[in-house]
């Protein structure tokens, strides 16, 4: 039977890209040919200018940018959470700190070569929302690396060379062509994306359409 293809485009630093992974496996999980579908995650810099090595937090962030006050930050930032919370997610945004996620990038295209880029992208998103991890921090990518089952000499030398740039790159240019400027975006078999934190059901019924 056809491979149904799925690619899914997302940043690290997108609390809302892993609401949607959440929503996306309890889909696939209500979909009775889920052994037929294929999962490529795609990458999206939300804030390619960003440095890739930073203290600041989503709130300090928000204050320098927009200069939303702490309190109604907290506001925002829960209302989030608890979007998470009903996935069965533990954020805690107030210590998230957003960053360059280009290196990350490639270090997911880098597990994806070895049949491991669904649990390093858990991986990488949960040490962001949850742990307050520096996520462009090369030592910090690295342990999140092994914990994900990757050997620790390979990713190495991807973060030390330019291995996988194009590949983002390639990515990004692709999400431009489609028209994809927010993540998450779902594109099922090359179909129209749809972007944002869909529902499950919505989801399911993307999938049952590509049979």
């Amino acid at each position: 039977m056809n491979e149904i293809t799925v690619d899914i485009w997302t940043d690290v630093v997108c609390p809302w890209c892993y609401i949607g992974k959440r929503r996306f496996e309890r889909a696939l999980g209500a979909f009775d040919a889920k052994e037929r579908v294929r999962v490529r995650w795609r990458s999206f810099e939300l804030d390619p200018a960003a440095l890739r090595l930073t203290d600041e937090t989503i709130p300090e962030r928000m204050l320098r940018r927009q200069g939303i006050p702490p309190h109604e930050a907290a506001r925002l930032l829960a209302g989030v959470t608890a979007q998470a919370e009903a996935e069965g997610l533990v954020y805690h945004l107030d210590r998230a700190r957003p960053c360059n996620t280009f290196d990350a990038h490639r270090l997911v295209h880098h597990a994806a070569s070895v049949g491991l880029a669904e649990p390093f992208q858990e991986r990488l998103m949960r040490a962001y929302t949850a742990e307050g991890a520096s996520v462009g921090d090369h030592a910090t990518l690295l342990a999140l690396a092994e914990e994900a089952g990757l050997d620790a000499g390979p990713a190495a030398g991807v973060l030390a060379g330019d291995a996988y740039a194009r590949d983002v790159r390639a990515d990004e240019e692709r999400a431009a062509r489609l028209g994809v400027g927010g993540v998450p975006a779902f594109v099922v078999e090359g179909r129209s994306p749809l972007a944002g934190a869909l529902p499950a059901a919505v989801l399911t019924s993307l999938l049952e359409d590509a049979r």
